[in-house]
């Protein structure tokens, strides 16, 4: 873990708002956007694993831990204090005590334990059970051989014991917006139209959402930070296209954006905009997934065939402008650590050929569904500068373009024989590479159920041991494995870039993901056009 900070250091913040000195000031709306498809799947964060869902319900709801862009780790949110044993294994948590949800009700120990419970036993199983798999007793609910969690023990209504099943750093799992805390009342209330009538204990509480168009939140008063959010609303404009994003920001429609390929070599040069962009190297890993359940893929050679016959790097050079970084393996280079080094994929068109050959595909096949977003930087349109290289070693892909969240199923159901899709690797590495353990379900993650004995078998290890220096040895042993079995096509880590206007203040350069952004403590100045308007 020591490299870890090497991702840090590589931000590189331009916006003003670092050398404000001016006290942020409340009131006004923020006009925002959800830029990762042509809608949300929906708000209940327990069954969705979509950043497009998450950038909007990590304001709605809280988590027990949550991500802090300033000192790069993740920070107690609902609970103000942790005591961990000495073995590693049982933290106890100390509530706020002046936690509301935003029916009214305060929030006790009872929706915590109820709330994981929830993950836990949900079927189809929770995108994000894998989250809290690191509680002792998680596996025997999910598995139907236990009712609740048997590592969750209430002491009072404002003090949690949590067990593990191995001395890991939970921080790092129990932060992500897919474990938020609920209220089992509206749940039982609303069933299935909780996902689009929300009730949280975070900053802003959810007023509608108009499918396709925009998503609009307020200041929740009560919220447990006095006199935040400065904000008295938000709206997210579901804006999946650069082009319309790039016309409303500079139209002032929109207060901030986020920068994709084609605009980024434009808005660098750019005298007034260049001053007011944050740039971070996003932990987020772009790939093609390939489904062994396909007979082709179903062989490590075609696989690997397929990374070196595509030349990642010139892709990224030419389509992405230099916007990325070259995959070396499944983990970003800032959660390396001692051990050995994943293999970089060169463009090889020879040796791809000479492995297709030895596969028994030597003439080739046909790829009837290459899935797919219109992401200008992860979707349909490197399927296709990928295609003349591929159509050299004999493979036809037959693309078919989806929107985000119709494409986000096929993937959790196995409906696919391509995806091409980003998926974020998180600050841990050890939660970075369990996504692909054998026991995490297709519905939960492993998106190709990989499967690799000796995989698991190093994983396994890295969670028991303390020593930080042999648990990331079994970690790159693992990601080494990974990375020669080649499951996916590995394309790049992101550069993530945001502008925003001037009037626009306390956005943060998130490298976990760039639109994560805790709007808790964003402000605008009276220069905002939005400034007065509720």
């Amino acid at each position: 873990m020591k490299k870890l900070g090497y991702v840090f250091l590589a931000v590189v913040l331009l916006s003003t708002t670092a050398g404000i000195t001016m006290a942020a000031r409340s009131g006004g709306t923020l006009n925002f956007m959800a830029p990762y498809g042509g809608d949300l799947f929906g708000l209940d964060p327990h069954k969705s694993t979509r950043v497009q869902d998450f950038l909007v319900s990590m304001n709605i709801h809280r988590s027990l831990y949550k991500w802090n862009p300033t000192r790069n780790e993740p920070v107690l949110d609902l609970a103000e204090s942790a005591k961990v044993s000495d073995d590693g294994l049982v933290y106890t948590y100390r509530l706020r005590p002046s936690i509301k949800f935003h029916n009214g009700r305060k929030m006790t120990v009872d929706d915590i334990i109820w709330s994981y419970n929830r993950i836990a036993s949900m079927k189809p199983a929770s995108p994000n059970v894998q989250y809290i798999r690191p509680i002792e007793g998680v596996e025997a609910v999910e598995k139907g051989r236990a009712k609740t969690i048997a590592g969750l023990k209430k002491i009072d209504d404002l003090t949690l014991e949590v067990t593990l099943e191995n001395p890991v750093d939970i921080k790092h799992f129990l932060r992500y917006p897919g474990t938020a805390i609920l209220p089992k009342e509206e749940i039982e209330r609303l069933g299935d139209k909780f996902t689009t009538n929300p009730v949280g204990c975070g900053p802003f509480r959810f007023v509608k959402w108009v499918r396709g168009s925009e998503v609009v939140i307020d200041k929740f008063k009560d919220f447990y930070l006095d006199g935040r959010p400065y904000l008295d609303k938000v709206v997210y404009k579901i804006m999946g296209e650069a082009a319309p994003r790039d016309l409303a920001f500079k139209a002032k429609e929109l207060d901030a954006t986020i920068v994709g390929a084609v605009n980024y070599p434009e808005y660098k040069a750019n005298p007034i905009i260049s001053k007011n962009m944050i740039e971070v190297v996003e932990l987020f890993t772009r790939h093609i997934g390939m489904n062994p359940q396909f007979k082709p893929f179903s062989d490590k050679r075609v696989r690997q065939a397929v990374n070196y016959a595509i030349p990642a790097d010139l892709i990224i050079e030419k389509v992405l402008k230099g916007k990325a970084y070259p995959c070396q393996g499944w983990l970003p280079p800032p959660l390396w650590g001692e051990g050995p080094k994943p293999k970089k994929y060169e463009y090889n068109p020879e040796k791809a050929k000479q492995l297709m050959k030895e596969a028994g595909y030597e003439k080739g096949f046909v790829v009837e569904q290459a899935i797919g977003t219109a992401n200008k930087s992860w979707g349909s349109g490197i399927y296709e500068a990928a295609m003349p290289y591929l159509k050299k070693i004999g493979i036809t892909l037959k693309i078919q373009q989806m929107e985000g969240a119709a494409m986000a199923e096929r993937i959790r159901r196995g409906e696919y024989q391509m995806y091409i899709w980003s998926i974020g690797s998180g600050s841990d590495p050890q939660v970075a590479l369990d996504r692909w353990k054998s026991n995490n379900p297709q519905a939960a993650g492993n998106y190709f159920l990989y499967n690799n004995p000796e995989f698991d078998r190093l994983l396994d290890l890295a969670a028991k041991t303390r020593d930080k220096k042999k648990k990331m040895e079994y970690i790159m042993k693992a990601n080494t494995i990974f990375t020669e079995d080649a499951p996916v096509w590995f394309f790049n880590y992101n550069k993530a870039v945001m502008a925003h206007h001037p009037w626009v203040h306390g956005l943060a350069p998130v490298a976990i993901e760039m639109m994560y952004q805790d709007l808790t403590n964003v402000w605008i100045d009276e220069t905002s056009p939005r400034a007065n308007v509720k």
